[in-house]
């Protein structure tokens, strides 16, 4: 079969054909998605994309499906994995109502879901407040958090233990080899830009730059997805037979293989998301 997974970051599977904007790895080729897929139609017998339409605004979400749709042959699937709007609101309307009641066994669980609503539409620098949350060596909740987070917390909060030490910063020169030039020069002009802001209008509006950088950058959300709205976008550019699945339920054949969206000991890697898959008629 072949297979397209789009804005697939550091995971991915040798077997399909992998890209995202920056490449990591050989097996990912380096592409700007705005410009659309560079590939011809009916191209691929499925398309996979995992936490990648909720950085996109709504209409740069449809017109990346509709992409997705025009690269499908018929009869392909579409795999679709954001984090889950309803699932987020169900569980902070259950912490608030807990912590109201005077449970105060419950006030952190209620702070890492208000966290989980809000943070990554906010935040101003990389990782932002969920980041801090989870590295704070006194964590009051770390089950919960992993609960909700799924094995990708686990690295987070060994860190946060000191069992796992954090990555050193890598050289310019990994760094190049890893992004690539141009990425690298662009980094060098925005950094530039930056210190010319700051000298002719002062440091709060070197600030305002660097953090307008940063909300471009990717990181941030731009939407949010629930089953009823996530549902109605796909089948609005033309897909059918929409469902929710679970993380390692898939109409492609042998997907949990793939490690994509399991872990290889069967558990989910991303605890917080909503599964959707549809057919190309």
């Amino acid at each position: 079969m072949n297979l397209l997974n789009i804005g697939c970051g550091g995971h991915f599977h040798e077997s399909w054909t992998n890209i995202d904007l920056v490449s990591p790895s050989p097996h990912v080729r380096a592409y700007d998605l705005r410009k659309g897929l560079p590939y011809p139609d009916n191209s691929f017998d499925a398309v996979y994309t995992s936490h990648v339409l909720e950085h996109l605004s709504p209409e740069v979400a449809q017109s990346s499906l509709r992409e997705q749709f025009r690269v499908l042959k018929r009869g392909g699937t579409v795999r679709t994995v954001v984090p889950d709007l309803e699932d987020k609101a169900r569980e902070y309307l259950k912490t608030l109502d807990k912590a109201s009641a005077g449970d105060t066994s419950a006030e952190a669980d209620f702070d890492w879901m208000t966290l989980e609503l809000l943070d990554q539409m906010v935040r101003g620098k990389v990782g932002g407040l969920m980041g801090a949350y989870i590295l704070n060596p006194s964590l009051k909740n770390p089950n919960y958090v992993l609960q909700r987070l799924g094995d990708e917390a686990e690295d987070w909060l060994a860190v946060a233990k000191g069992t796992l030490p954090q990555k050193p910063r890598q050289s310019l020169l990994a760094r190049l080899r890893v992004k690539g030039a141009k990425a690298v020069v662009q980094k060098i002009r925005e950094k530039t830009a930056a210190v010319s802001v700051g000298i002719i209008a002062g440091g709060e509006a070197k600030s305002a730059f660097e953090e307008g950088l940063f909300r471009a950058s990717g990181e941030i959300h731009r939407w949010m997805y629930d089953k009823f709205s996530l549902g109605r976008l796909l089948k609005n550019v033309g897909f059918t037979d929409v469902r929710v699945c679970t993380f390692d339920e898939s109409r492609i054949p042998d997907f949990t293989t793939y490690l994509l969206d399991n872990t290889p000991e069967g558990t989910i890697r991303k605890a917080d998301s909503l599964f959707m898959e549809a057919f190309k008629p």
